[in-house]
C-alpha cells in the first residue's frame, strides 16, 4: 500500500546518490537532470562549498527558534538587499508560496483595492498564493479564494491599462518569466505600462522571482531585464542550496511594513539553509551571471538547430529555457527518461529547462544530444504508427 498522497507522479527511480548534472539509480544507471530540482540546485547536486557550510552549521546547531538571531540571518539578509541597490529589509520563510504569502499580507495592510494578477503566472499554492495564480484548473476546486483578486491577460497593456484606469488598485504581482507558464517574457510595453500607471496610481508592485531570480536568467533578478521598480521582491528555490528557505525582500517605502509579531515562522529562517544561503549567494557574483548569459544564449542556439519541425520554438532567458515541441509530451519523457535524461514539461507542451548556473558547454551539448535523439525517436514511433494505420485502412 502507498501511503503518499497521490499529488505526484514521480519517474520510476530509485535514487542512490547524486553529483553535479546526474543523478545516479540503486541500479546503477545514470541520468542527467535537466530541472536542477525544478530549480533549487542553482550549483548542481552536492555542491561541496555548499554541502561543507551545512555540515558546519549542523554540528553547532540545526534550530534556534526565532527567538534567538543566527548570525547568518543579517548576513544573507544584507547581501539580498544589496543586490537591490536600494534600501530593505527581509523577511525568511520556508518556501517561495510563503514568500508571497507575506507579500500579499503586506499588500492587503498598505493598501486598499483590487490585487492585479495574470494569466498563467505562477506563485504558489497556499490559499493566498493560489488566490493570485493565473491557471484557472489549480484554483477552481478549492474556491472561494481571496477576495478582490483580478486575472488580467498575459503581455496586454491595453487591458491592463483600462482596468487600472477604472478601479481601484492595491497591488500588481507579476512573474517577468513565466516558469510553470511556458517560459514567455513579460513584454518591453507591459513593463513600461505597468511602470507609468504605478507612478500615477501608486499601488505596490511585487516582483515574483522565486524560479527567475538568483542569477537564474542572466541577470540577478529578472525584473532587470524590463527596467521594473518593485517595491517587494519575492525569493526562494535557489537560496537554500538545496534546503527549504524563501524570502521577501521589502524595499524603500514599504521596508518597515511589518512590526513586532505582525507576522512570523517557527522553522524559518533556518539556521542550516541560511549557511548555505551566504554560499550560494557568494557564488552568484557578477562573472558567474555573465558566463550564464552566454550559457544561456548558446543552449538556446543549439536547441534552434534542432529541426524537421519537432521543436516548435525556443525561448527564455539565460538558464531558464523552454522548448516549445510538436510530439506527444508524455511519449517523449517516456523516451527521454529510456535515454537517461529527465525532462520537465509545463504548460502542456513546452520543456523547461533550469540546468545549473554552473553547467559546462560539453553538458549542455550532451543534454542537446540526447534531447533531440529522443525527439527524434518519438517522431519515427509517430511516423511508424500512423504508416501502419495507412496500411491497415
Amino acid at each position: 500500500m502507498n501511503h503518499l498522497c497521490g499529488v505526484y507522479r514521480p519517474f520510476d527511480l530509485q535514487i542512490d546518490y547524486a553529483r553535479g548534472l546526474y543523478l545516479y539509480a540503486k541500479d546503477g544507471k545514470r541520468f542527467i537532470d535537466t530541472f536542477s530540482g525544478i530549480g533549487v540546485l542553482a550549483f548542481g547536486h552536492a555542491d561541496r562549498d555548499i554541502e561543507d557550510a551545512m555540515i558546519s552549521k549542523m554540528k553547532r546547531y540545526t534550530h534556534v527558534s526565532n527567538f534567538l538571531l543566527d548570525e547568518d540571518a543579517e548576513i544573507a539578509a544584507a547581501k539580498l538587499v544589496e543586490r537591490t541597490r536600494r534600501q530593505g529589509r527581509v523577511f525568511f520563510s520556508n518556501s517561495g508560496t510563503e514568500a508571497n504569502e507575506a507579500a500579499l499580507k503586506a499588500v492587503k495592510k498598505l493598501r486598499k483595492g483590487a490585487i492585479v494578477a495574470f494569466e498563467k503566472d505562477f506563485h504558489g499554492r497556499t490559499l493566498g498564493s493560489l488566490s493570485i495564480t493565473g491557471f484557472s484548473n489549480l484554483r477552481e476546486q478549492f474556491n472561494p479564494l481571496l477576495p478582490e483578486v483580478v486575472f488580467l491577460p498575459h503581455n496586454n497593456p491595453e487591458a491592463f491599462r483600462s482596468f487600472v484606469e477604472q478601479n481601484q488598485i492595491a497591488g500588481v504581482f507579476v512573474e517577468c518569466l513565466l516558469g510553470t507558464g511556458g517560459l514567455r517574457q513579460i513584454s518591453n510595453n507591459m513593463a513600461r505600462t505597468i511602470m507609468e500607471l504605478k507612478e500615477k496610481n501608486y499601488f505596490l508592485l511585487v516582483a515574483d522571482e522565486v524560479q527567475s531570480g538568483l542569477g537564474r536568467t542572466g541577470r540577478f533578478f529578472s525584473y532587470e531585464h524590463f527596467g521594473l521598480k518593485p517595491d517587494i521582491i519575492t525569493v526562494a528555490k535557489a537560496l537554500g542550496g538545496g534546503l527549504p528557505l524563501g524570502a521577501t525582500i521589502f524595499l524603500d517605502q514599504v521596508m518597515d511594513v511589518f512590526k513586532y509579531s505582525e507576522h512570523g515562522s517557527t522553522f524559518a529562517p533556518n539556521p542550516v539553509a541560511l549557511a548555505a544561503a551566504n554560499v550560494v549567494l557568494n557564488k552568484i557574483d557578477d562573472s558567474l551571471i555573465a558566463q550564464v548569459k552566454q550559457k544561456g544564449e548558446y543552449l538556446k542556439n543549439e536547441l534552434k538547430f534542432i529541426n524537421n519541425g519537432l521543436i516548435k520554438e525556443v525561448r527564455g532567458l539565460g538558464l531558464m529555457v523552454g522548448a516549445e515541441i510538436n510530439v506527444n509530451p508524455d511519449l517523449l519523457k517516456q523516451i527521454a527518461f529510456k535515454n537517461g535524461i529527465l525532462l520537465n514539461i509545463v504548460d502542456g507542451n513546452v520543456v523547461r529547462f533550469l540546468p545549473p548556473l554552473n553547467i559546462t558547454y560539453e553538458e549542455i551539448d550532451l543534454i542537446v544530444e540526447l534531447f533531440e535523439n529522443s525527439l527524434k525517436e518519438v517522431d519515427f514511433e509517430r511516423n511508424r504508427t500512423e504508416t501502419s494505420f495507412a496500411s491497415k485502412a
